[in-house]
């Protein structure tokens, strides 16, 4: 049998999202030899992700926001039974979120991280080892001091990790035509909509509209509360319904709403793959961008010192500055999923902006 290629470097991030690009950015200042694997042909695509970040993200990615930018909100509108039940100030932008990656990606590579695509993860022999599939077919190791996993909610370095499962849910967008302009997103909360919510988020003169929630029967039941939603609001005048046979983008993913342990011997995890998704909103690019740059740097510090064991600074620092918000999430996420019955007099207990959420 041949022998497989090997290739080596400090850190290995695997991923080229957010969170990994911007681990990778952050290793590569730090003076390592980082290699990031991407499996996808061009990063940031297929989109899925509903692209709304908020205003003061924006300040924190190293690159213009002009860049990947669609439209400005000021705010979130919350309804429930067609009622608007909350209008919060929440300034933000709505982002072309292929364009978005590319640039984080293209901003680590600035720094000497080496990215290659098309180059899949099939998985780790041990916590510095890990088999890739390259584009020609053929089958490589990369050996690293340091392996980071930022693969998404199926983290294929997570499940080596820990192998413990951890909750995700379902969700599904449509891209359909707004009649008229917004200058806000909405959220749009049903009983039928388990423990979740749908969307309407405006980019110029079309919008993202979707749902999460928990979905305790087949996956055709989720099709069907997508297009309940749609025809709600067809209904009140504010997308236009599809054309006959015409075929909206539709696309479909999981939302991970259980935080997993981000530091595992010689191996991090960070954004999606750790489970630093909001388990409330399903937001996810600030803290990716956030962990990730937290990674890179531990990483970078541990395999530059020869010291693996200074890695769980990066756990602590994670956890001094989002812990609590994800614990306390992960609470009224399970007493969301346990409640029954109308959503009237509680659902000011279980989304955030209210004062009933922080204090229950």
């Amino acid at each position: 049998m041949a022998q497989l290629e090997t290739m080596r470097c400090d850190i290995l991030v695997c991923g080229a999202g957010p969170a990994g690009s911007c681990a990778a950015r952050a290793a590569a200042q730090a003076g390592a030899k980082v290699l990031v694997l991407e499996r996808r042909q061009t990063i940031g695509v297929p989109v899925r992700c509903a692209e709304y970040i908020p205003a003061q993200l924006a300040g924190q990615i190293p690159v213009p926001v002009s860049t990947y930018a669609v439209q400005k909100t000021a705010s979130m509108r919350a309804y429930l039974h067609g009622a608007c039940i909350q209008d919060l100030a929440a300034p933000g932008y709505i982002v072309r979120r292929d364009a978005l990656d590319q640039a984080l990606a293209e901003a680590a590579r600035t720094e000497g991280a080496h990215i290659l695509t098309e180059h899949v993860l099939l998985g780790l022999d041990n916590e510095h080892t890990a088999r890739v599939a390259l584009p020609d077919g053929r089958k490589a190791r990369v050996q690293a001091e340091v392996i980071i996993g930022a693969d998404g909610p199926l983290s294929r370095v997570a499940a080596f990790a820990d192998k413990g499962q951890r909750a995700l849910l379902p969700a599904l967008q449509l891209r359909l035509p707004l009649k008229e302009p917004l200058d806000h997103t909405r959220v749009y909360f049903d009983e039928d909509l388990c423990a979740g919510y749908a969307w309407l988020f405006p980019r110029g003169n079309m919008a993202n509209v979707g749902l999460g929630c928990v979905n305790r029967k087949d996956q055709a039941s989720l099709y069907r509360k997508l297009g309940h939603v749609v025809d709600q609001l067809c209904s009140e005048g504010l997308i236009e319904r599809p054309a006959q046979g015409a075929k909206p983008r539709l696309t479909g993913g999981w939302i991970p709403v259980e935080e997993r342990p981000c530091v595992q011997g010689s191996i991090l995890l960070a954004g999606d793959a750790a489970g630093h998704t909001h388990p409330i909103t399903g937001a996810g690019i600030a803290q990716a961008v956030l962990a990730g740059s937290m990674a890179g740097r531990w990483a970078a510090q541990a395999a530059g010192q020869g010291s693996l064991e200074n890695l769980q600074g990066y756990a602590e620092e994670w956890q001094d500055f989002y812990g609590d918000v994800l614990a306390h999430a992960r609470r009224r996420r399970l007493a969301w999923e346990a409640h029954a019955g109308p959503l009237d007099t509680v659902i000011r207990s279980f989304w955030i902006g209210n004062r009933e959420y922080y204090a229950a």
